[in-house]
């Protein structure tokens, strides 16, 4: 890495959403690797057990009761992090909500609500975090958790799908207008595809039957990977598996084809057969009850060779380099073997010219 970013076990991390799925398996990871954490979550009561379990194992973590829509707790916790660190080297904006259900069915109030904490949760965390970093002599990085669903858009979680849209377009912005006043600054965009997280739990359900994530479905460490590679590297954007990509990569190209598709396919695809139980609570309005990374699939992708493509381009290179001369060496191999029966036949049928007279 260049020398002007820090290696992890020297950061100090900032991480929100920290008592679940991807920031759950995120402060664990980062924990595991020496960086200093400040963990923010709505829920008291998991920030605690999760500092106790991760000061066992010999990490130095701060706890922060946040609630990233609210402007006033989002500077508290950056406050928090000087005060306890001196500062920070990378701020995670991970905390996010979803609501399963058709955007007229949506009531508005719910609707703010999301974007309380998907949107504006990020923007209070990147104007806060970008108002320290841009100090430092050797910048630092902010890191956005937004989705796939940023590229694409899918039936019932379309209120969901426009907050990871307008988390992309002010992510984009915020680096391009940094360019210049914060050049060391470093600013991803981390786009998972669907994830074994609890989120199909913890989301708002207005279907009426138990939600899930369409396959494919990938493990959520790889997340927790690809954020603290950002943290360590200068790169703009990564997607956490190709499914999400190629789906949005479908519609892209053929958008009359697969949004019909899409809408007939979706409601089958996000609906749990195999399950009966209906929560009676989400995290939309209150924190979520659970200290899980994860959630039970059939199916879990534990790999993602896109994302290894991705966060190793000297690797990737050099294969597809020594693919291309693989390549190049068969089809010269078969040109020669061609032209060598060419060349056979062409001797054989002048022999036996010459011998027909």
């Amino acid at each position: 890495m260049p020398k002007s970013i820090k290696p992890l076990s020297a950061q100090v991390m900032v991480i929100t959403g920290a008592t679940s799925g991807i920031g759950l398996a995120t402060a664990r990871q980062a924990a595991a690797r020496g960086a200093k954490l400040v963990l923010a979550a709505r829920n008291a009561e998991a920030l605690t057990l999760l500092g106790e379990e991760l000061r066992a194992r010999g990490a130095a973590v701060e706890t922060v009761v946040c609630d990233v829509g609210v402007e006033a707790e989002v500077k508290a916790l950056a406050a928090r992090a000087l005060a306890a660190f001196g500062g920070f080297d990378t701020w995670v904006n991970n905390a996010g909500v979803s609501i399963y259900g058709r955007i007229e069915d949506t009531p508005i109030d719910d609707q703010r609500r999301l974007f309380d904490t998907n949107y504006w949760g990020a923007v209070y965390g990147s104007l806060a975090a970008l108002e320290h970093l841009r100090t430092r002599e050797d910048g630092g990085a902010l890191i956005n958790v937004g989705s796939v669903l940023s590229d694409v858009t899918i039936p019932l979680q379309g209120v969901y799908c426009a907050s990871k849209h307008a988390l992309k377009g002010f992510t984009n912005a915020l680096r391009s207008e940094t360019r210049r006043s914060a050049p060391k600054v470093r600013i991803t965009l981390i786009k998972p595809s669907a994830i074994d997280t609890p989120y199909k739990e913890h989301a708002h359900n207005l279907t009426g039957q138990p939600p899930t994530n369409p396959p494919p479905v990938y493990a959520t460490p790889l997340v927790a990977e690809a954020i603290l590679h950002a943290a360590e590297h200068r790169v703009r954007e990564l997607t956490v598996g190709f499914g999400g990509r190629a789906l949005a990569l479908s519609v892209g190209l053929a958008p009359h084809l697969a949004e019909p598709v899409m809408a007939w396919a979706a409601p089958i695809l996000t609906r749990d057969r195999k399950s009966n139980h209906k929560r009676d609570s989400d995290a939309l309005r209150a924190p979520g009850k659970d200290l899980r990374e994860r959630a039970p699939y059939a199916v879990v992708r534990k790999t993602s060779l896109y994302l290894a493509a991705q966060t190793h381009p000297e690797i990737t290179a050099g294969v597809l380099f020594g693919a291309g001369l693989l390549l190049g060496a068969v089809f010269k191999a078969r040109q020669e073997l061609h032209d060598a029966r060419v060349r056979r036949d062409a001797t054989r049928r002048l022999r036996a010219k010459l011998e027909s007279r």
